[in-house]
C-alpha cells in the first residue's frame, strides 16, 4: 500500500469509529511507518514496548524520533518484574527460556493493549520472513482486534527510498553494522552473508518474539 492508500484506510477506520495504536521498535526501518503516520493523525498512540532489555541507544532513539515526528509515544512496561523472571537455576529467562522472557516482556504486555482498542497497525513487511510472507493486509486477532499491515507489500529498497527522500534519521547502532535490532542479549551484528533478521536470537530455534504468532488469527 501506498501513502494515500494508507491514508485513505486510516481515515476509513477512523469514520467508523474504530478506535486505532501502533506498536514500534523504533529500529530504522520502522520509521517509515511512524512517518507516514505523523502525515496522516499524530494523535494515534505509538506504543514502544520498554522490555528492560534494549541497548540505550534504542531507549534515547525512539524518544529522540517521537519528538521529531510530534508522535504520541507511550513507554509499555512488563508486568511481571526483572527479578520474577528467572528460571529454576536463577539464571534469567532469556539465557534458557527465550519464548517465555518474549511472552512475559512482549506478548503479555502487548495482548492487555489490545483489550482496549480495535485497530493495531502494524509495520510487518513480507519480504522479512516466511511468518510473515503468510500474513493479510488486514488480519484478525485477539480480543476482536483487527491488524492493519500497511507495509506489507514494501520491499526493504522501497523503504530506504522513502527514508532518503524524507531524510529520516537512522538507528545509532546501524553505523555499528547492526541490521534487525531488539533487546540487547539476543542481537548481534549479522554475517555478510546473514539475511535481515537471522542475527537475532542467533543460534537459537527461534525467529519470531510472539507479537506475529501469537497475537493474530490465521
Amino acid at each position: 500500500m501506498k501513502f494515500e492508500q494508507i491514508k485513505q484506510q486510516l481515515e476509513k477506520y477512523k469514520a467508523e469509529g474504530k478506535a486505532m495504536f501502533t506498536s514500534s521498535s523504533f529500529q530504522t526501518h520502522s520509521l517509515v511507518l511512524l512517518h507516514i503516520l505523523s502525515r496522516v493523525d499524530k494523535n494515534i498512540p505509538i506504543f514502544f514496548l520498554n522490555t528492560g532489555y534494549h541497548f540505550p541507544e534504542s531507549v534515547a532513539f525512539a524518544e529522540e524520533v517521537a519528538d521529531r515526528f510530534g508522535l504520541n509515544l507511550s513507554r509499555l512496561n512488563p508486568q511481571v518484574p526483572k527479578h520474577q523472571q528467572r528460571d529454576a537455576e536463577g539464571n534469567l529467562l532469556f539465557t534458557s527460556d527465550p519464548d517465555y522472557c518474549c511472552y512475559l516482556n512482549k506478548t503479555q504486555p502487548m495482548d492487555a493493549v489490545l483489550r482496549e482498542y480495535d485497530i493495531w497497525i502494524n509495520g510487518i513487511r513480507a519480504d522479512q520472513s516466511r511468518v510473515r510472507q503468510a500474513m493479510k493486509v488486514e488480519q484478525a486477532a485477539p480480543h476482536d482486534v483487527t491488524r492493519f499491515h500497511p507495509m506489507l507489500d514494501w520491499s526493504i529498497q522501497e523503504i530506504f527510498a522513502y527514508i532518503r527522500e524524507y531524510d529520516l534519521p537512522r538507528h545509532p547502532l546501524d553505523a555499528q553494522g547492526y541490521a534487525s535490532i531488539g533487546c540487547e542479549p539476543c542481537t548481534k551484528k549479522p554475517d555478510p552473508d546473514m539475511q535481515e533478521r537471522e542475527a537475532r536470537w542467533y543460534g537459537m530455534n527461534k525467529t519470531e518474539c510472539g507479537l506475529n504468532t501469537d497475537l493474530v488469527k490465521s
